[in-house]
């Protein structure tokens, strides 16, 4: 006989900042007594199965977009849209047949548009309500709003006071099922000694995964100070040290904390997750936003415009060069400390 709810919980496997930022949601989930069934596919799949080996999975199919070396982005999105809106509309077809067969009583969907259905009640996670585009803008914040509005509710990831995101999720208006949750970060705010000169975060879609490692791997090799490399690539488990350099294929999350709090200074993506981690720490950092990815660029910006981090564009990437400008960076500080209500969250379930 069922005792608890069972809640689903699917991140979009867009990178894993979608499947890390889900991973304190499942934590209080499980504090407040739910039972949590993962719903992912790819490397935010294998993330989780890591950080849960005792929870049960479903191999929830994504949208499987492809990119490419030279193509903007914002096009390459365009003209992917007929395959986004078939996938949408399979994962919503995909997710009322499952909700019978694994008896769930409440979705969470990080960023995935077809999770919403009339059978329970659905939450949709974002911190993107004003998407970044180069073409388009109003009809694509018009056709965001109208998938958010199917959602019994809207968890916006940003703090209410000390906006994080920027007009990302603080636009004009906002859905009238949003509330604002505070920054979610996976992370303790740790000290431990220092061990690495640098540690670098390799994430994001292929092929800017690979030549970003390519890049990385190359500056660090010319300089003496030790330096750390996670390659972000979860179906491996692979460990090389090559004189001042240590290559990880992946850690967990409790080891990825003692690494970040063992590094001077981090390299990374400008993932919004990434940011709410390093923020957390009160870490400097220097970003290299996926080229194309308007959002990235666009967060990567403010953080730079406000004195915090400075950014370089990964085809202009000079690493001696940044680590000099950085040094008139103050870093990513801790916000006052803003007390997420999970129990009036999870009563809507």
């Amino acid at each position: 006989m069922k005792t608890k709810k069972r809640i689903l919980v699917a991140p979009l496997n867009w990178g894993i900042g979608h499947a890390t930022r889900c991973i304190p949601i499942i934590n209080e989930l499980i504090e407040h007594k739910f039972e949590v069934i993962v719903a992912a596919d790819g490397r935010s799949l294998d993330l989780l199965k890591i950080e849960y080996p005792n929870l049960e999975f479903i191999c929830f199919p994504g949208y499987h977009i492809k990119y490419h070396k030279y193509i903007p982005m914002s096009i390459n999105m365009l003209s992917q849209t007929p395959k986004i809106f078939s996938a949408i509309k399979k994962e919503h077809l995909f997710l009322n047949k499952i909700i019978d067969e694994y008896k769930i009583d409440g979705v969470i969907s990080d960023n995935r548009f077809g999770l919403y259905t009339k059978k329970v009640k659905s939450v949709f996670i974002t911190h993107q309500l004003e998407i970044q585009s180069l073409f388009f803008s109003k009809i694509i914040k018009s056709i965001n709003y109208n998938y958010i509005n199917k959602y019994d509710a809207c968890w916006i990831v940003d703090d209410p006071t000390n906006n994080i995101a920027g007009k990302l999720s603080n636009p004009y208006t906002i859905p009238k099922n949003a509330k604002y949750i505070g920054s979610l970060s996976r992370f303790k705010n740790i000290k431990k000694e220092k061990k690495y000169a640098f540690l670098a975060l390799i994430s994001g879609p292929e092929p800017q995964r690979t030549l970003f490692e390519k890049k990385l791997i190359s500056s660090l090799k010319k300089r003496s100070e030790k330096a750390l490399i996670v390659l972000g690539q979860t179906e491996k488990n692979e460990s090389i040290v090559d004189k001042n350099i240590t290559i990880k294929s992946h850690l967990r999350a409790d080891e990825l904390n003692n690494a970040i709090a063992e590094s001077e200074l981090i390299i990374s993506r400008s993932g919004y997750s990434t940011i709410m981690d390093l923020i957390k720490m009160q870490k400097k950092a220097i970003f290299i936003p996926t080229p194309g990815q308007t959002e990235q660029e666009y967060l990567a910006k403010i953080l730079k415009e406000k004195k915090l981090c400075f950014y370089q564009n990964q085809n202009k990437f000079n690493l001696d060069e940044a680590i000099e400008k950085n040094k008139k960076y103050s870093g990513l500080k801790q916000l006052e400390n803003y007390k997420t209500n999970w129990q009036e969250l999870f009563s809507l379930f």
